[in-house]
Formats: C-alpha cells, sequence, structure tokens
C-alpha cells in the first residue's frame, strides 16, 4: 500500500500520489500560514499605504489565493511553487549569504526571515522536478489529464 504512493500515476500526469500530496500539503500551509499573516494585516491597516508596501502586500495576498488553488489542482499550480523556490532562494543567496558570510546576520532583523525561507527545502522536495523538466524546459508532450 505504501509503495502505491511512490509509484508514477497516469491519473496525475505520471507523478508520483506523493508529490501530489505532499505539494497539497506546501499549498495549504501558504494558504493558511501566509494568508493568516497577509490578510490580517491588510484588513486591519488604518491609514494610506506606501506605494511599495502595498504592492507586496497585494503580491503576499495573491500568493496565498493561488495557493488555495493549488490544493485542488496541485499539477496546474507548480508554477507557484517554482515562484516560490525561485525568489527564496534568490534572497538567500544575493542577500542573506552576504550577511551571514560578514557576521552581520545573527541578531539583525532578517535572521527570522531565513528561518522562513530556509524551509523552501519543502516545495524543492514536493516538485515533481522530472514532470518539471519534460514539461517546462524541453517542452515535451506530458500527457494532460481531463477533470471531469
Amino acid at each position: 500500500m505504501l509503495a502505491r504512493l511512490f509509484i508514477p500515476q497516469e491519473k496525475y500526469d505520471g507523478i508520483r500520489p506523493f508529490n501530489i500530496y505532499f505539494m497539497r500539503a506546501i499549498y495549504l500551509l501558504m494558504f493558511f500560514v501566509l494568508g493568516k499573516d497577509v490578510w490580517s494585516h491588510i484588513l486591519t491597516h488604518e491609514g494610506p499605504w506606501q506605494e511599495m508596501e502595498a504592492i507586496a502586500w497585494s503580491v503576499w495576498a495573491a500568493f496565498s489565493g493561488l495557493a488555495a488553488l493549488g490544493v485542488f489542482r496541485p499539477v496546474e499550480m507548480i508554477p507557484l511553487l517554482l515562484l516560490e523556490i525561485f525568489y527564496k532562494v534568490l534572497w538567500l543567496v544575493i542577500f542573506a549569504w552576504p550577511l551571514a558570510s560578514s557576521g552581520q546576520l545573527e541578531g539583525s532583523g532578517s535572521e527570522a526571515t531565513v528561518f522562513a525561507f530556509g524551509l523552501v527545502l519543502l516545495p524543492i522536495l514536493a516538485v515533481p522536478w522530472g514532470y518539471v523538466v519534460k514539461k517546462y524546459l524541453l517542452n515535451s508532450h506530458v500527457p494532460v489529464r481531463l477533470h471531469n
């Protein structure tokens, strides 16, 4: 029974059920954890917004909303996970790594963000990379399942 989780299924476009369930869990976390923080901040904000602050909160709100879609359509929402992986790894490399290398990260306001962004390991493990390579990099035909 447990072995079935690791056998690619046509039902999921050749993706292992393990990846499907893991991606759904990531989408749920994004929806609830990120959504709680973002929407409570947006809904309780008072006064005018600063332009860049409003843009950032709007992007985060859209991100959490799209994550809800991923719970029901995990394969179709893989690009959302790829975006999450890309921006978090990029931030860790171009911002956090230089701070850590120079000894300025510990005790800084960015230290907690590094921990949160370090959890990018979860979507990295959840994404079915073989599918991503075939579908997005090689542009080869991956059978698309029709939803009834």
